[in-house]
């Protein structure tokens, strides 16, 4: 289980999300997810293939650099970092995981995507549905030596978010970040399940939102798209943390 001190992330995959991203609300969360970045040479391709929708994702020929420099700019930073990636096989998870060890930063296998460039590599959301590859890839995070978490997405048909987390737990995991979409009571269900870090994603504007997912068992909850405004960011943890909630 690891500690999210405040209990309040930022975690937007919008491409916005690097160093100076997160530096700008340093000392108002208690994580900071970048990326998500395509590590390999399929993901990158996927990323690229994507720019013509309008999605702007991390595009560098050298993606393990890109995260090696991202977390260094972090250094001193009163947040614990966390780098969420995309892959298809466990071997360029594990160098990243190396990477993120070396500066006590998080990794974060992607298992959330639904852009189809990723999904149709059977990468992403897909993987909730391919337990044996995700928890491969959740094992190689752990041999690089970091701590690992992943990314997930509820309202996938077939899928059962209750296994995902016993299973990817099973395999290392230490945190499970669930994009509740708008079923927010899945919350609960995981953290039934669990002993992880499980952070609640999805719609997270105001203090009742905050109390809605720690009620239900969250031990964070994480701002996506408006964390893109540290103004906004600020206003909110330093509102929840005055009011004392999760504290």
């Amino acid at each position: 289980m690891i500690d999210i001190d405040p209990p309040i992330a930022v975690a937007s995959l919008s491409g916005e999300s690097n160093a100076r991203w997160a530096r700008a609300v340093d000392g108002y969360v208690g994580a900071a997810f970048l990326g998500g970045i395509g590590i390999d040479t399929m993901t990158q391709a996927a990323a690229r293939g994507a720019v013509h929708r309008g999605r702007d994702e991390f595009l560098t020929d050298d993606p393990l650099g890109f995260i090696e420099t991202q977390l260094r700019l972090l250094e001193g930073a009163d947040l614990t970092p966390a780098m969420n990636v995309r892959a298809t096989a466990p071997e360029p998870i594990e160098r990243a995981a190396s990477i993120c060890a070396t500066h006590n930063a998080i990794l974060e296998v992607n298992a959330h995507c639904r852009q189809p460039e990723v999904t149709s590599l059977g990468c992403g959301e897909r993987l909730c549905a391919r337990l044996d590859r995700l928890t491969s890839f959740v094992e190689a995070g752990c041999d690089g030596g970091a701590s690992v978490s992943v990314k997930v997405r509820a309202e996938l048909p077939g899928v059962d978010l209750t296994e995902v987390a016993t299973r990817i737990e099973s395999a290392g995991a230490s945190i499970i970040h669930v994009d509740a979409m708008d079923s927010r009571e899945v919350i609960a269900d995981i953290a039934e399940v669990t002993e992880m870090t499980v952070i609640a994603n999805n719609g997270v504007r105001t203090l009742s939102d905050i109390n809605e997912y720690l009620g239900y068992g969250a031990d964070a909850v994480s701002i996506g798209r408006p964390s893109t405004d540290p103004e906004r960011v600020s206003h909110l943890a330093t509102t929840a943390i005055a009011d004392g909630i999760g504290f």
